[in-house]
Order: structure tokens, then C-alpha cells, then sequence
């Protein structure tokens, strides 16, 4: 196995045919990825899921399934949503071999995902806004709709391919986890509406904006301590005006 693969988790949301979760796993053993995670499946565990894995049972067989997305992303410190779909004020976008090489890069010290959507829909827009990056995997713009194990497949290969140390600067600093990342939103949007500048009863997109600014940046552990720091100053000034 490369180094740095164990750090990848793959995560399958709300999947509703239990042949895709085992042809996925499939697709995954080929290039080297072990880590499954399922969010909410409709069939799971299931015969269907066993015979399409062909070979690849022991990756359904140490699959953790979650409730929520935001459980199966804790402790990552990158998710990428991958998604056909062009949304408004949507993440920063890559193609799958951008996607690989920042994915290994990260992997080497910490935990990374991809994130894929129901066969029928997709991603919803709340599940993309947890995720860092989206990718999107360049297909006929007549017809792009790719079967979920075969853009796990995609995916995949571009991992095994990828040469992480060529394509990624080193970082400074350790990146945030997913959960430090998050209790730094609910922080912001809680001091916005405590100091007035968020309107709880008409919020607009304003917490999708700030989402899309700060996933930009890649945060990092002492970045958050400082924005959070800034939060709890202004709040403070703001008890004693």
C-alpha cells in the first residue's frame, strides 16, 4: 500500500442499492484503499452488497456506518465532495488528478476523505457545504451522469497514480479537523447574531458565503485559535458598550 492511502476515507452517503456499496468496495481494493464509511445506507448490510464486492468483503466487513455526515468526517482534516453538479457559490473546484495529489499530500499526516452523494440526487447543498473542496470528474456534458462505483473507481485510480511528494508543498502548520472547523462556524454565527450583523429570522446565504470564504483558505489549527480568539474580543466589547 502507499504511504499515506490508510488516511483516506471513502464516504458513501444515503446510498440506496446495496450492489453499489460492494461494487465500490471493489473499486476501492483495486487501488489500494481500505476505509469505507457509510452514512445512512437504505440496505446495509446485504447479500447484494457481498456478491458485488467480489473479493473485497473485508473491506464491507470493517465499513463504519454513521448516521450523519458530520460523523463520519470527524477527526478529517480535508473532505472533498465529489459532485457532477455546478452549484451557486459553491467550493473551490478541482479535477480528479488536483484532487488525488492534495488528498495524498494531507493523507500523509492526517485524515482525508471523498464524499459522494446518493445514486438518484447526488450531494444535497448542506452536505457539499461540510466538505473543503469539490471535485468533479470531466464527462460527456450530453450525458454526465457516472455510476457511483465507477466514479469511486476514478477516484481511486487517481490516488494510486498520484505522486504526492512532486504535487504538494509542505504545510507550516496542522490543518483544522472537521470538528474544530465547525465549532468555529457555529462560534461566528453566533457572535454575527449577538453583535446584530446576522438577522436570525431572515439569515439569507450569509453562513454559505462565510463557509465559502474560509474553505478557501485551508485552515489551519492556530488560524482557527486566532479567528476564534477575534470572535470571543468582539464579544466581550461588545458586553461592555
Amino acid at each position: 500500500m502507499k504511504r499515506g492511502l490508510e488516511n483516506i476515507r471513502v464516504v458513501l452517503c444515503r446510498t440506496s442499492h446495496p450492489g453499489n456499496i460492494g461494487a465500490a468496495a471493489r473499486a476501492m481494493k483495486t487501488m489500494g484503499l481500505s476505509r469505507l464509511h457509510l452514512v445512512s445506507p437504505k440496505y446495509f448490510p446485504h447479500s447484494d452488497a457481498t456478491a458485488r464486492a467480489s473479493g473485497a468483503e473485508d473491506i464491507l466487513d470493517q465499513a463504519v456506518v454513521s448516521a450523519t455526515l458530520d460523523q463520519a468526517l470527524e477527526g478529517t482534516v480535508l473532505a472533498v465532495a465529489v459532485t457532477a453538479r455546478r452549484r451557486d457559490l459553491s467550493h473551490e473546484v478541482h479535477d480528479p488528478r488536483e484532487t488525488a495529489g492534495m488528498l495524498l499530500g494531507e493523507a500523509e499526516s492526517g485524515e482525508v476523505a471523498l464524499v459522494f452523494g446518493t445514486e438518484m440526487s447526488g450531494l444535497t447543498t448542506e452536505e457539499v457545504g461540510k466538505c473543503t473542496l469539490i471535485s468533479t470528474i470531466p464527462a460527456n456534458p450530453v450525458y454526465s451522469s457516472l455510476n457511483l462505483a465507477s466514479a469511486v473507481q476514478i477516484m481511486a485510480y487517481e490516488l494510486w497514480t498520484a505522486n504526492a511528494p512532486e504535487k504538494n508543498s509542505v504545510r507550516e502548520g496542522e490543518l483544522a479537523t472537521f470538528e474544530e472547523i465547525e465549532h468555529f462556524y457555529r462560534h461566528l454565527e453566533e457572535t454575527m447574531i449577538r453583535t446584530g450583523f446576522l438577522d436570525p429570522e431572515e439569515p439569507k446565504r450569509l453562513m454559505q458565503r462565510m463557509r465559502r470564504l474560509f474553505s478557501r483558505s485551508r485552515l489551519e489549527k492556530n488560524e482557527i485559535n486566532i479567528l476564534r480568539g477575534i470572535l470571543s474580543s468582539l464579544e466581550n466589547g461588545a458586553r461592555h458598550v
